[in-house]
Formats: structure tokens, C-alpha cells, sequence
């Protein structure tokens, strides 16, 4: 029992402890300094300095940048123009889309339509269909190739009336890899109708490039690789797409002056069936 004291003050109670956890380290609380004479008390925190604008030549570049949408407006105005393009591996879903812009344009008229094949794969059966809508366009249809064509891809190029290569195409002749699997009856079938289908596709190019079918087939199995100037000798095409071989379509001629002393592009009038160049590989009439 706690007395009080006779003498000063009574006895007072220990203060509770302080309940365990993190917290300040132990030592003298800081005072907050006054202000110096004449200098403001501090205010709300300033926001920190904007940085100075990108230097034009640092920003990343940007390519055919359209805000209406690409590619779809390219190659609706493309398309506008007869001009159709078509690139990477041509599949079923692909040849599909491609053969619909061939049947528009034949059904829009005869008129010459241009087929841009760039670095251009195809499967078997994808490219038969498109060789198939091609023998049966009404106009006169140019290919030009550029990058590597390669396998039943030539097919397309061969279905074309007319041939054109740009100085960097390479052409591969080559088989193309097929697989099946199933029963032993559905595999037998399939592979007859694999073998059914490269007869028409080395066929329709033995054809084309006046080549005996045995040698077109020999140069397919080992995958034959042709340049420019030996693709033109091959017969794969007419000659080298140059600014007054490509075919005359509306909307690409240009100004006089700017062309050949006619003015033209050099290439066909509109229903020409007959391409811009001599099919020679110079571009020059004779």
C-alpha cells in the first residue's frame, strides 16, 4: 500500500509502457527550425521543371503513318487503280481473298489489271485455285515479281498473260512439302491427288517457259534457284519491270516531260492486251 508522502507532493503512478512495434528510433525529438529573418516559411511542395521537347532528329521514325486506317485504304486505293497485291504465304483463306479482288475487277471490266507478287509462298492447292480464276479473267494481267517466289507460287506467275521481274526478284522452283496423316486408304488417295496436282502445276510451267516437263520436274527436286537473267533465259519471265515497262493503267500515267517524248508511261493504252516493253528486259520499243 502506497502512503502519501508528509512532505511535497503525493506519489504519482509509472506511466504505461509503450506498446511494442516499429517506431521511432530513441533519442531527442528534432525541433522544427524557425524561419531566418526575412527569408518566407516554407510552402506546399513546386512541381518539378517540365523537360525540354525531343530533339526532331532523336524521335523514332514512322512509317506511311495513316490515321484512316492501313493497311485497308492502301490497297483499297490500290485496288482502285487495278493494281492488286499479294505477299507472305498464300493459304486457302488468302487465295480466297485474292481470287474475289480478280472477280471484282474482271466483273468492273476488261480493262489491264497488274498482280504485285512480293516475296510470295504458296500452298499446293491455294495456288491451283488462283491459277484457275486467272485463266478465266477477261483482261490482260501482268505480274510483277519482286523478293523470292518460291514453290507452287510460280504458278500464279505462270497463269499470268504477262511476265515482269524487278531487279531484286528470286525465283525458286521448287517442290512443296506436304504431309497427311489417317488411314492407310485416305493416305494413298491424297497422295494421288498430290501427284495430280504438281502434273498440272509443273505442266502449266513447262508450258509457259517452253521447257520439256521431265526438266521442269528435275529442277524442282533440287530446288533450282534462278536470278533475274536466268529466269528471263529459263522463259519464267518476259523481261525486267522497269518505269516504261509496267502496263499503262488509269490513273498512272504521268505528265509530259516526265516520260518518253509522248508523254506516256510507255505502257499500254487501256484494253492493250500487249505489255509496255518489247519483252526484251530494256523497256525500249523497237
Amino acid at each position: 500500500m502506497i502512503k502519501p508522502r508528509t512532505q511535497g507532493s503525493p506519489l504519482r503512478p509509472f506511466p504505461p509502457e509503450p506498446f511494442p512495434g516499429p517506431g521511432p528510433l530513441p533519442g531527442p525529438v528534432p525541433r522544427p527550425v524557425p524561419p531566418w529573418p526575412g527569408r518566407p516559411a516554407p510552402g506546399p511542395a513546386q512541381p518539378e521543371p517540365a523537360r525540354p521537347a525531343q530533339n526532331p532528329a532523336m524521335a523514332p521514325a514512322r512509317i506511311w503513318f495513316d490515321p484512316r486506317g492501313w493497311p485497308e485504304s492502301l490497297y483499297e486505293r490500290l485496288l482502285d487503280r487495278r493494281i492488286v497485291m499479294v505477299h507472305g504465304n498464300l493459304d486457302g483463306d488468302a487465295a480466297t481473298r485474292l481470287c474475289a479482288q480478280l472477280l471484282t475487277l474482271d466483273a468492273e471490266g476488261t480493262a489491264p489489271i497488274r498482280l504485285e507478287m512480293q516475296n510470295l509462298g504458296a500452298e499446293l492447292p491455294a495456288a491451283l485455285s488462283v491459277m484457275g480464276i486467272l485463266d478465266v479473267v477477261r483482261g490482260p494481267v501482268t505480274a510483277c515479281a519482286g523478293g523470292r517466289i518460291e514453290g507452287p507460287a510460280l504458278g500464279i506467275l505462270a497463269a499470268c498473260r504477262h511476265r515482269l521481274a524487278y531487279p531484286n526478284a528470286l525465283f525458286v522452283l521448287a517442290e512443296p512439302q506436304v504431309s497427311f496423316d489417317g488411314t492407310v486408304t485416305a493416305l494413298a488417295s491424297r497422295e494421288e491427288q498430290s501427284r495430280v496436282m504438281l502434273a498440272e502445276l509443273f505442266g502449266r510451267i513447262a508450258e509457259v517457259t517452253g521447257q520439256e516437263a521431265g526438266q521442269v520436274r528435275a529442277d524442282a527436286r533440287r530446288a533450282r534457284l534462278f536470278s533475274v537473267p536466268e529466269a528471263i533465259e529459263y522463259g519464267l519471265v518476259e523481261g525486267r519491270a522497269t518505269a516504261r515497262g509496267l502496263p499503262g493503267l488509269p490513273g498512272l500515267a504521268r505528265p509530259p516531260g516526265q516520260g518518253d517524248e509522248r508523254g506516256g508511261d510507255g505502257g499500254p493504252s487501256t484494253g492493250d492486251e500487249q505489255p509496255g516493253g518489247d519483252g526484251h528486259g530494256d523497256g525500249e520499243h523497237d
